[in-house]
């Protein structure tokens, strides 16, 4: 049972707990070698009440986090991705994991075994109504990354990147090829889907929806008769926010979940 009682009357959630009830969703097996997912930052036996949920543990994050109280922060993003040396006051990095282990708040990751197994492109492929949808780049046990199915009538490439926008509320994107090019079988790939174009184009794609496309990419996809709908890094993988608010308010209705939201690192001009 993912619940500690105390003196009988007494639930107290811990960290641990919750823990379980992510790799539960998301097993961290699932994760690419070179990923850093799991509890990153603080204790397993630290009691939580309230979870901050967001797709990176920015500064503005922890800010909020502290400031409101939180026990654990959950994020998409590993807060810390490669070896550290040291940490100290030094580095933006150093200065947030001192924050927030100074003030008791946890930070859990579950990256790419969230976008493997979790959730995020059968959320994604759902969200866009692909019919017979499938895993777009297998990785292990017939999970992987990204989705590809087929819309239900056929739209101009235009008409697609319009309804990628409502659909993730994104206010810009970007479209490689020929707006009037007609759509009907779509690969979705949130995060960054540079990997997975050649994919996309084998497996019958006239479209692949993602984010964090280059310049070059662009272009040789466009040449193999692949289009590109670019909705961001973020603009698609926010969908990661209210799907694990959810997912915990199902698990416990005792824990407060507060969603942050931070919006796009950048703005368009």
């Amino acid at each position: 049972m993912p619940w500690t009682i105390v003196e009988r009357t007494d639930w107290i959630m811990l960290c641990q707990d919750i823990i379980d009830e992510l790799e539960r969703l998301a097993p961290p097996d699932y994760a690419m070698e070179w990923d850093n997912v799991g509890l990153l930052v603080g204790r397993r036996d630290k009691e939580v009440k309230k979870v901050i949920i967001a797709v990176d543990a920015t500064e503005e994050v922890c800010d909020i986090a502290i400031e409101h109280g939180a026990d654990m922060i959950i994020t998409h993003h590993p807060m810390i991705f490669s070896k550290l040396n040291r940490i100290n006051s030094d580095t933006a990095l150093g200065r947030k994991l001192i924050s927030l282990i100074e003030a008791g708040i946890s930070c859990y990751a579950m990256h790419t075994n969230f976008d493997t197994i979790g959730g995020m492109g059968k959320l994604a492929a759902k969200m866009l109504c692909l019919k017979d949808a499938e895993v777009l780049e297998e990785t292990k046990d017939g999970e992987g990354i990204g989705e590809i199915g087929t819309l239900p009538l056929s739209i101009s490439l235009k008409e697609l990147a319009v309804n990628v926008k409502d659909v993730f509320s994104v206010d810009n994107v970007m479209i490689f090829g020929d707006a009037d090019k007609e759509i009907r079988r779509v690969a979705i790939c949130p995060g960054s889907g540079k990997s997975v174009i050649d994919e996309a184009y084998c497996k019958g794609a006239d479209c692949l929806v993602t984010g964090d496309i280059g310049h070059h990419e662009g272009i040789d996809a466009v040449d193999m008769g692949l289009t590109i709908i670019d909705a961001s890094h973020y603009g698609i993988e926010k969908i990661f926010i209210k799907y694990i608010s959810d997912y915990l308010y199902n698990y416990s209705k005792d824990i407060d979940i507060e969603e942050i939201d931070v919006g796009e690192p950048f703005v368009v001009i």
